[in-house]
């Protein structure tokens, strides 16, 4: 029986999710805004045969004080379709990921700007379907107040059958262009979706033809009830993240479960959750790596990170002791567990735990190429993951410790790719082209009536 193969993304937005990553010694400051050194970040990957590049978006600044908000490197960065745009006409087989926003967009745009990247990059596109948590976004889109967790998740499902119902407006052989009769276009196999409900309103059809994979690759982030059962309804690839492979493991069977229950196929949705990856000659070299990154998170940034996951002042405390005892509050459980947690996991002082959460607190594997290949294997023959969408320490370094050293060794275990698999993101995936709601089968037969 064949291994599993692993399936490997990259979130680059923001270029480096670590806060001291554009002050790491080497790094280059100014990735997240240069078009050249991304460019150069992407053909990279796409030599190390990456399923994907994932741009994640904001549609604000992030709601954090501006004391702390000049210590970050992610106040700015391109509009994802337009460097997306960019890039697929320098790369030829790398998907191309961008979040957008089901909260604060409409859906004929989604539409439009998908169906444009996937015909452009020749069907590597992939849509993140996000409803935007951040609540300072409603008053950049003329709200006043955040719409509701509940409320966004029923507006994502609608919208999530309004892009789709969209692209599905041309049949596949819509297009005729029969130059000697004058006929381009068959009427006949042009769909007006005329959609009315709760959210939405949409005539149609969309004025592009067929993307060229059927669908761009849906993705999906949430990981609350509400996240998942969206997820398990339309994802084909979740980005999510998990704190160990227990989790890890109850979340794989969780949603693969539910999606199965829907009667979609498991194998047809791939989970690849956030991992950071720092590699070293030794185990020693890689931890040394690590807290040289972490040093360099400003106490502006860190502290406040640390009081919002703890529900108290953090910068009451003293910063070279010990985490004291801390009291339960109205914050979120979680994230106050996880932070003593790591505090009496990694035997942290305050200020170093300030910096970890403040950096980076989540997965991440951190160790020399043959320990995280482990790492990386064990979650995927223990049905952890699919794979993992890396997160690199800083660039280029990490980056290119990452295709240099621990592709080849993936590759030698028989569990990655030496080549890509198709010329589309889905190909490579292994996921199937959609087909088309109205004009398949019957469907088209009574279209056509």
């Amino acid at each position: 029986m064949a291994k599993r193969q692993l399936h490997l993304g990259a979130f680059m937005r923001p270029a480096n999710i670590h806060t001291g990553a554009w002050r790491y010694p080497g790094a280059w400051p100014d990735v997240n805004f240069n078009f050249s050194k991304i460019q150069q970040l992407t053909q990279k990957l796409e030599a190390g045969k990456f399923d994907s590049f994932f741009m994640a978006d904001h549609m604000a600044v992030l709601n954090m004080p501006f004391k702390a908000l000049r210590r970050s490197h992610t106040i700015t960065s391109f509009e994802p379709f337009t460097l997306l745009s960019a890039l697929a006409v320098s790369t030829s087989r790398i998907g191309l990921a961008a979040t957008a926003s089901t909260t604060y967009d409409q859906a004929y745009h989604i539409a439009r700007r998908f169906a444009s990247l996937d015909h452009i990059s020749n069907g590597r596109a992939a849509w993140n379907i996000v409803t935007t948590s951040n609540p300072d976004a409603a008053m950049n889109f003329g709200q006043k107040e955040h719409m509701d967790h509940a409320i966004r998740y029923r507006r994502a499902r609608e919208f999530y059958d309004v892009v789709t119902g969209l692209w599905d407006s041309f049949a596949d052989d819509a297009i005729v262009r029969d130059v000697e009769s004058g006929i381009f276009s068959d009427p006949d196999k042009i769909h007006v979706l005329d959609h009315h409900g709760e959210f939405l309103d949409v005539r149609g059809p969309l004025n592009i033809a067929r993307p060229v994979q059927g669908w761009p690759v849906i993705v999906q982030a949430g990981a609350s009830e509400a996240g998942r059962q969206l997820a398990a309804e339309t994802a084909e690839m979740i980005f999510t993240s998990l704190p160990n492979i227990d989790a890890a493991r109850a979340f794989f069977a969780d949603v693969k479960g539910r999606a199965e229950k829907l009667g979609r196929n498991r194998d047809h949705i791939k989970i690849l959750p956030a991992c950071m990856v720092i590699l070293g000659d030794t185990k020693e070299e890689a931890l040394k790596k690590r807290a040289v990154l972490d040093s360099l998170v400003h106490e502006d940034s860190c502290l406040p990170s640390l009081s919002i996951a703890l529900g108290v002042d953090a910068s009451k405390f003293d910063l070279n002791g010990p985490l004291p005892e801390i009291p339960e509050t109205e914050q979120s459980k979680t994230s106050r567990e996880r932070a003593i947690m790591i505090a009496k996991r990694d035997n942290l002082t305050v200020r170093q735990l300030a910096q970890r959460i403040g950096g980076y607190a989540s997965l991440a594997m951190v160790g020399t190429v043959k320990s995280v290949a482990d790492e990386m294997e064990e979650w995927l023959t223990m049905e952890g993951s699919d794979g993992f969408t890396v997160q690199f320490p800083y660039h280029p370094g990490g980056l290119y410790d990452f295709v240099d050293n621990l592709v080849p060794e993936l590759q030698r275990r028989g569990i990655f790719r030496k080549e890509y698999e198709g010329a589309t993101l889905r190909e490579n995936l292994g996921l199937p082209r959609p087909e088309n709601k109205f004009f398949t089968g019957a469907a088209a037969k009574v279209a056509a009536q």
